[in-house]
């Protein structure tokens, strides 16, 4: 599972141009999921998300967690994060788990942030419009395995 979080400090996203998601400062978390992952991968993803240092101290150093600042999340599904990008002009897409697998996972992960943290979501599978202020810019590619 990889998830590639953002530091924003605001962000939604629009399906057929209706908002199904909104944080204000926060993490927008673009989630992949791959075929050997499973919820409890997931839970293990999401523990490093939400305590992930992140934002800044007073003395402005990344020393505080997305539940330290009280901030929202905000998760999209991203199948195109366990794309195989070694070689060749186009990606191979063999290792992302088939789609009602891996919208079961985003579910479960979802479900288990929403009792964790203010969270909202796009729409698995849905052609959505992401719109983001990257604050830093801050990014970081976040990796668990089974």
């Amino acid at each position: 599972m990889k998830g590639l979080i953002q530091r924003v400090s605001q962000a939604r996203v629009e399906v057929d141009g209706l908002t199904v998601g909104e944080v204000a400062q926060g993490l927008v978390l673009f989630l992949g999921v791959e075929k050997q992952d499973n919820p409890a991968v997931g839970l293990k993803l999401l523990d490093r998300v939400l305590g992930y240092r992140v934002f800044p101290d007073a003395q402005s150093h990344m020393n505080l967690s997305l539940l330290d600042v009280g901030g929202s999340l905000l998760v999209v599904s991203q199948f195109t994060l366990a794309a195989d990008t070694r070689k060749g002009r186009r990606p191979s897409f063999s290792a992302a788990a088939p789609p009602a697998d891996a919208e079961s996972i985003y579910d479960d992960f979802v479900s288990a942030a929403t009792e964790r943290c203010p969270t909202a979501s796009g729409r698995f599978g849905a052609d959505m419009q992401v719109h983001l202020v990257n604050d830093g810019p801050v990014t970081f590619l976040l990796e668990a395995g089974s």
